[in-house]
């Protein structure tokens, strides 16, 4: 989708943003309440939807026109991941319609992400369509590695919702979360190889453009995305993982996505 109409989704209606905080406090308890540690409790979300279906209600008529750009950044955050909350209860529990993917993944719901339509910001909006044409013209790759997707190989999703005071802070603990978790950055020196998450292929331009520039100098030889992988999660490595990344002897493989949903019905006790 073309810059423009990326901006015409992002910009599209005219009032200003209203008063956000009783919205986002509401949002917030519901990812308090039912995710822990990335992982949600959808049977128990499905039954008690009111507070979901009422922030929905307020994301499909509020603007973001007028808003500064770290309200508009956590207002698509969190469309985003509500969405697709949204999208999980409304099938839950999910059917197995197709082998190419794990039973029970968001991605056996024909079109989750690429046909089903919402309204956000008073326009329809697909998730594909909030990740692919709204999210960048933020300029911030971050973004791609904080969005759940509903899988365990996505972000961790937060037990808390995107706040515009908060959004740089929470998006800095993402980054500095990736280096940590096994579906984002791994280093397998006994096969001297480095495994990261296919959302740095899938976001490849967005990387390059942020980070290739920031890439300490002995890795000039290597792929750009390769390049800038490594300049962003270098300063929020450990000791021995930068002195292994320092030798720079290593191969990069990405890891195949994770489509399994996080669900933490019955590991939980709901």
């Amino acid at each position: 989708m073309r810059a423009g109409i990326a901006l015409a989704l992002l910009l599209a209606c005219t009032a200003p943003l209203g008063a956000e905080d009783r919205p986002v406090r509401q949002f917030d308890e519901i990812l308090d309440q039912y995710v822990r540690d990335g992982m949600v409790y959808y049977r128990a979300l499905r039954q008690d939807h009111a507070k979901l279906e009422a922030y929905l209600a307020w994301l499909a008529a509020e603007s973001v026109e007028k808003a500064p750009r770290a309200q508009q950044l956590a207002f698509w955050l969190n469309a985003y991941d509500a969405l697709v909350l949204k999208t999980v209860i409304d099938h839950y529990p999910i059917s197995r319609v197709t082998p190419s993917y794990p039973a029970h993944s968001i991605r056996q719901i024909p079109g989750a992400f690429e046909q089903l339509q919402h309204r956000v910001a008073g326009r329809m909006v697909t998730l594909d369509q909030i990740e692919q044409a709204i999210l960048p013209v933020f300029k911030d790759p971050r973004v791609y590695l904080a969005i759940g997707r509903g899988a365990i190989g996505g972000g961790r999703l937060r037990s808390e919702a995107f706040a515009a005071d908060r959004v740089e802070a929470q998006l800095t603990e993402v980054a500095a979360e990736c280096a940590g978790r096994s579906q984002c950055f791994t280093i397998d020196a006994a096969s001297d190889s480095v495994a990261l998450s296919p959302v740095f292929s899938w976001r490849a331009n967005d990387f390059i453009a942020a980070y290739d520039m920031t890439s300490p100098p002995a890795f000039a030889a290597r792929s750009p995305i390769e390049r800038a992988v490594l300049a962003f999660v270098g300063p929020k490595l450990l000791a021995g993982e930068s002195a292994f990344l320092t030798k720079n002897e290593f191969k990069v493989v990405f890891k195949p996505f994770d489509w399994s949903l996080n669900d933490l019905t019955g590991r939980g006790g709901r």
